[in-house]
């Protein structure tokens, strides 16, 4: 019964990871990459070659993936590293698979916002699939878990910090505008990030707000968060 429930267990990891690999494919394809929105890390760099020189995004991700993911493994030793190495590979398979046969077109240059949003929430959600089981997307996202144990700093924050350093390289590719709008994606996704990696940050918040919002049951009981608010 154990071996059954581990293989169950694991079976449920590897959908989770493939299901968050694919949808961060989707979004970087047809939102990001469509849309001219760069994006952080390795796909950043990816997607700046793609603009530049006219290099498919998924042979550079593996490219820069290697190295790094090698190095996480002699740190954290090479029999925790299959959930990342199904999260790096399946995402480069996915995004060649997404390059070459997706007819699908995400026209939202008049609304880089929306296109901004989109991008925040998806990848958000894909990358916090995929860190929620044990995976990786690819080597920054190794760098990124290994900061996080060292500085104690969220690891949505992690991201976007290191996501920061390749957006600055991005202004000499990019309009301003889009630059612009590409940060804003990359916080709101190291937002969904934290939120899906640390639900009880969520959960919290949404209670806060419950208790202030939703009055009691009892007749005349105010909240305490609401107490002290009415000053006039």
């Amino acid at each position: 019964m154990k071996a059954k429930g581990k293989r169950m267990k694991r079976s449920a990891q590897a959908a989770a990871i493939l299901t968050g690999t694919f949808v961060m494919a989707f979004a970087f394809y047809h939102i990001n990459f469509q849309n001219h929105l760069s994006e952080g890390g390795f796909v950043g760099i990816s997607l700046l070659g793609e603009y530049a020189f006219g290099l498919s995004p998924a042979l550079t991700i593996l490219l820069l993936d290697i190295p790094f993911m090698l190095l996480f493994a002699l740190k954290k030793g090479w029999k925790n590293m299959g959930p990342a190495v199904l999260a790096a590979g399946s995402f480069t398979v996915f995004y060649a698979g997404i390059e070459h046969f997706s007819t699908l077109n995400f026209d939202l240059h008049g609304q880089l916002w929306l296109a901004a949003l989109l991008s925040g929430i998806l990848t958000g959600i894909g990358g916090g699939l995929v860190l929620r089981c044990g995976g990786a997307t690819g080597g920054d996202d190794c760098a990124a878990i290994w900061l996080h144990e060292k500085t104690g700093l969220k690891i949505g924050t992690v991201f976007i910090l290191m996501d920061a350093s390749v957006l600055l390289v991005s202004l000499f590719y990019l309009p301003l505008a889009e630059t612009l709008y590409t940060v804003a994606a990359v916080c709101i996704g190291g937002k969904v990030i934290t939120w899906m990696v640390e639900p009880q940050i969520l959960r919290h918040g949404l209670v806060s707000i419950t208790r202030i919002l939703i009055p009691s049951k009892r007749h005349g009981h105010v909240a305490p968060e609401v107490k002290g608010l009415n000053r006039v």
